[in-house]
């Protein structure tokens, strides 16, 4: 009789590795067949360009050679690139094309961080990001988000008092959730801790293309530092299920995480690559013709939805609008209406949102009596009859 080993245990990476979890499942329950849900950050398809990329497919199909179906090189094809590149005002050497957003963290978060190091954290935070610091068994510093982004003045008193991130991680542009974005000027004192303290920046960027209101912020400071890794996507402009994202990378760390991406997946889909590098090097304009399409429509929708808000539930909301992005981020004003039973009751009525209650690293924040209301993908009649039923859910308190 043969006896086989019995199996090994689970390799301690993977046990360490919470549940997975979705935006939605807080307020996960028996929904409404007519429920409306305003959960996640997803382009609207009537800004996509579906018919350019259709044909831009068929361009790139009908070159001699198939190069697009063939391997390519770690860091992305030279199109590609030498576009992104253009558009973020670096030298192309810089640029690693990744599979979206996500990838893209976790290419940085495996190329920077030792086990069981230390990282700064927005407070709220994009949970997913948590998730990925599983990677490397991180600890996590919070650090409060404000009107102005990321509060430098407390990540500098944190320092001072002997804290010592490998790392710091923040949205800088309309922030998820809170929608805040990190002025010029901060941008400049972030990256002089930065090189200061030795730590790297995480600048998770993905809702920048889509401001609506008002100049951009500047890159520069995170461009002119050896200390910061920009990271973006055409996840909300272009399609999330293209996967295709990128990071821009100090010098210094090119090589390790080209390294790291040759033992992994190798390279992005070269015949996504292409297409989008004919797609948006065939029309130099088509970019933007796009993104303006997309911004008109967020703008409307959020205007929309915030003034259903007030008409649907006067004064029980403190709304600001925001300059750009996918969400809003009202406030509870009302101490007497329970958010918890608020959730619930809307829920019941028909209108899922995420919870505030889902995002914060640590405590002191109010983010708990907060509704992160994602716009992007529901048009402006239904929008209003959320906050229709926003409101009845209210009523139900007053």
């Amino acid at each position: 009789m043969t006896v086989l080993s019995p199996p090994r245990s689970r390799p301690a990476l993977i046990e360490a590795f919470t549940a997975p979890k979705g935006f939605g499942d807080q307020t996960l329950r028996d929904r409404r067949v007519d429920a409306i849900e305003l959960l996640g950050g997803i382009p609207d398809p009537s800004v996509l360009p579906t018919a350019e990329l259709a044909e831009a497919t068929a361009r790139v199909l009908a070159r001699p050679g198939a190069s697009s179906l063939q391997y390519s090189r770690t860091e992305g094809i030279p199109g590609l690139r030498e576009w992104i590149a253009a558009r973020e005002g670096v030298d192309v050497a810089r640029v690693l094309v990744t599979n979206g957003g996500f990838h893209g963290l976790a290419l940085a978060v495996q190329a920077v961080l030792e086990r069981g190091d230390l990282v700064a954290v927005d407070n709220p935070v994009f949970p997913l990001f948590l998730r990925g610091l599983e990677l490397a068994d991180a600890r996590v510093l919070p650090i409060r988000v404000g009107a102005e982004g990321l509060d430098i003045d407390e990540l500098a008193a944190r320092l001072r008092e002997g804290a010592r991130p490998a790392a710091v991680y923040t949205v800088p542009e309309f922030h998820n959730p809170s929608q805040s974005s990190l002025p010029t000027a901060r941008r400049r004192e972030l990256v002089a801790l930065a090189e200061k303290y030795g730590f790297v920046v995480f600048a998770d960027d993905p809702y920048r293309e889509l401001r609506f209101r008002g100049e951009p912020e500047s890159l520069t400071p995170f461009h002119d530092s050896d200390h910061v890794i920009h990271v973006n996507t055409f996840t909300k402009t272009l399609g999330p299920g293209l996967r295709l994202g990128w990071i821009v990378l100090p010098p210094r760390l090119v090589p390790d995480a080209v390294a790291l991406r040759s033992r992994q997946d190798s390279h992005s889909s070269t015949f996504v690559q292409a297409v989008i590098a004919e797609l948006l090097t065939s029309d130099a304009e088509l970019f933007d013709r796009v993104l303006g399409r997309a911004r008109a429509l967020y703008r409307s929708r959020a205007h929309a939805l915030a003034d259903a808000l007030e008409a649907e539930a006067p004064g029980a909301f403190e709304v600001t609008v925001p300059d750009g992005g996918l969400f809003l981020w009202p406030r509870v004003n009302d101490d007497a209406i329970d958010a918890d039973r608020l959730a619930a009751d809307a829920s019941a009525e028909g209108v899922e949102y995420q919870r505030g209650a889902f995002f914060p690293s640590g405590p002191g924040t109010d983010a708990d009596r907060h509704l992160r209301l994602a716009y992007g993908d529901t048009d402006e009649e239904r929008l209003r009859e959320a906050a229709r039923r926003l409101g009845r859910a209210v009523a139900r308190q007053r």
